[in-house]
């Protein structure tokens, strides 16, 4: 038997509603192979904040550092727009990132099959298409110092954020790129704006350098962000793997969404470093957010979640099988018509997650 942990934090929002049909794969996964799941619950965000009054206690972190890994739902809603900007639900997010050092948040765009017209693309311009985007995520204009809001003599007020880069800080997630790209297509695009910031030019130096020492088999070409947006929209299939900055992998893998044809339908994975056992910690999680406008209509598309878990399955539990067949499912219950609201359907999101268990437990039976 295989025991693992995993820390659950279903969040704000759609959140709950969401994890709720990811764990219930998580038990179909669990009770067709020899994996022993401990799973922890916990609170973020605002419901954090209303419990506790901030929105990562210190023990739900100590609770994440020692998990196996994290299935986090989502953090926000304007209820807590009020709050200080250093006690607002997403300061979570960032919280954990940086405490557990999860430096490389890879999110997949992959438009499936069943899917191509929903996207708002033309199908001959999406089809097949499978990027992975890789972002870093502890550094950049989110975490760089100084940063803030201050009183000028005149009495305005001016906000302050500094995007800093280390060799360092590139190298470590350019390298998880590189590996990435070696296993897939062999070609890896690098993005900044080296032509009008320092930290830019030295993340383009960096990977260069990076590419030219160690990993000469895979292609490497660079683009400025702005153009990889309009390459995006215009010619997405002839990216493989993109690595690039904090903010603009935030960006650029939001637009990414809207290819597959819904924010609904984007997993992702935040990896830290290796330990000397080889244990690294990560964070799951969708990349859609809380949706306050949809929450608690029980109408959210619940894939992203689902897809987030097939992530944890293969990269911190390396349950390759089991990962496939999670998303085999996923994409089964997509070509039997199975659609949530987002993707043009009237499934609720539990009817959604029938689906997909309907669809899990088809193929069991069919192998």
């Amino acid at each position: 038997m295989t025991t693992k942990s995993i820390l659950v934090l279903p969040g704000d929002g759609v959140g709950p509603e969401v994890m709720a049909q990811a764990l219930r794969v998580l038990d179909r996964i669990c009770e067709t192979s020899d994996l022993v799941v401990t799973l922890e619950h916990d609170l973020v965000g605002g419901a954090s904040i209303e419990a506790n009054g901030v929105p990562l206690t210190d023990q739900t972190l100590a609770s994440a550092k020692a998990a196996d890994a994290v299935l986090f739902g989502s953090v926000g809603g304007p209820q807590w727009d009020a709050e200080p900007f250093d006690n607002r639900p997403e300061i979570a997010i960032l919280k954990l990132r940086s405490e557990l050092g999860l430096f490389a948040n890879l999110r997949p765009a992959i438009v499936f099959d069943p899917l191509v017209d929903a996207s708002t693309l033309k199908a001959e311009v999406v089809r097949g298409l499978n990027i992975m985007i890789v972002r870093e995520s502890t550094g950049g204009i989110y975490f760089g110092e100084p940063r803030g809001i201050e009183t000028l003599a005149d009495g305005t007020k001016r906000g302050v954020n500094t995007e800093v880069y280390t060799t360092h800080e590139i190298e470590r997630v350019a390298r998880v790129a590189f590996e990435l790209a070696g296993k897939r297509q062999g070609r890896l695009m690098s993005v900044e704006k080296a032509n009008v910031m320092e930290s830019g030019l030295l993340w383009r130096q960096t990977v260069q350098a990076l590419h030219d020492r160690d990993y000469v088999d895979v292609t490497l070409n660079h683009m400025y962000a702005d153009n990889c947006a309009m390459q995006l929209a215009r010619n997405p299939r002839q990216f493989d793997v993109i690595v690039t900055t904090n903010l603009f992998g935030d960006l650029l893998s939001d637009l990414a969404s809207m290819l597959t044809g819904s924010l609904g339908l984007l997993p992702s994975a935040t990896l830290g470093a290796p330990d000397a056992n080889g244990r690294r910690p990560a964070l799951y999680e969708p990349i859609h957010g809380s949706a306050p406008d949809i929450a608690g209509q029980g109408i959210a598309n619940p894939l992203a979640q689902i897809l987030s878990l097939a992530m944890l399955l293969r990269w911190s539990f390396g349950m390759e099988d089991e990962a496939r067949r999670v998303e085999r499912a996923c994409v089964t219950a997509l070509e039997v018509g199975a659609r949530t609201k987002d993707l043009g359907g009237d499934l609720t999101t539990q009817e959604m997650g029938d689906a997909v268990l309907a669809a899990l437990t088809g193929a069991e039976m069919a192998g």
